[in-house]
């Protein structure tokens, strides 16, 4: 493959990424936790980025609840534990209602909607619901890491006589379960995102602290979006 097919499949990838609608949601959204970092909560050119990067995304999230309610409403794998199906299903219920209620706050921000003290409790009515969806994915994550981790030990029993590495099947689950743990501690720092959007533990969940624990977060779901590279022919 010469410099220009190569440079030009990078960029194709590139192309890819950025017409995803969720990709450019959560590149803005590392705009708007890394200017809250930087702004700690204080007046500024950071502040003034953070609160319109924050209105911006807003837009790109509208109907969006419709993917959870899908998502409610569909049938979950095979074999799945009933707590983890309860869990998954109230994750999705949050999740849902979140984006939804975030709507009227849209709404609100934009003065379409006349009723800014309805509109502000309505927000923490729809950041409780992320909060609430956040704490049921990171059980989830760890009931599914749980079922990984014994499947992947009942398979190297299996494989003990052979390389596990080179096995298909544990490839697989080795894969899952690292995808997993990513899942597994985005959605705990989105709990501590949470807490600070929602001021819950002011002292302790500074602004700053949210825009740093947001900022990673941001950076965890960017690399989660991309696509996967193509795979190259051999001669």
């Amino acid at each position: 493959m010469s410099t220009l097919d190569a440079t030009r499949a990078e960029l194709a990838l590139v192309v890819l990424y950025l017409n995803k609608a969720e990709a450019r949601d959560k590149i803005c959204r590392a705009i708007q936790y890394g200017s809250k970092f930087l702004s700690n909560g204080e007046p500024g050119t950071a502040q003034n980025v953070d609160k319109s990067t924050s209105l911006a995304r807003k837009v790109f999230r509208l109907f969006k609840f419709v993917n959870d309610l899908h998502a409610l409403i569909s049938p979950t794998a095979p074999g799945t534990p009933l707590p983890l199906v309860l869990l998954g299903k109230s994750k999705n219920a949050l999740l849902s209602a979140f984006l939804f209620l975030d709507q009227i706050v849209w709404l609100g921000r934009t003065e379409i909607y006349k009723n800014k003290e309805r509109a502000e409790l309505i927000g923490r009515i729809s950041l409780f619901c992320w909060l609430g969806s956040s704490v049921c994915t990171t059980l989830v994550e760890l009931g599914e890491l749980g079922r990984l981790s014994a499947s992947m030990k009942k398979l190297e029993r299996e494989l003990k006589d052979s390389d596990k590495y080179q096995n298909q099947f544990y490839q697989e689950k080795l894969k899952k379960s690292n995808e997993r743990t990513l899942a597994l501690v985005k959605a705990g720092m989105d709990i501590v995102v949470a807490v600070g959007l929602l001021q819950l533990a002011p002292k302790k969940v500074t602004p700053r602290v949210t825009g740093a624990f947001g900022l990673v977060s941001s950076v965890i779901s960017c690399y989660q979006l991309l696509p996967s590279p193509p795979k190259s022919k051999t001669p």
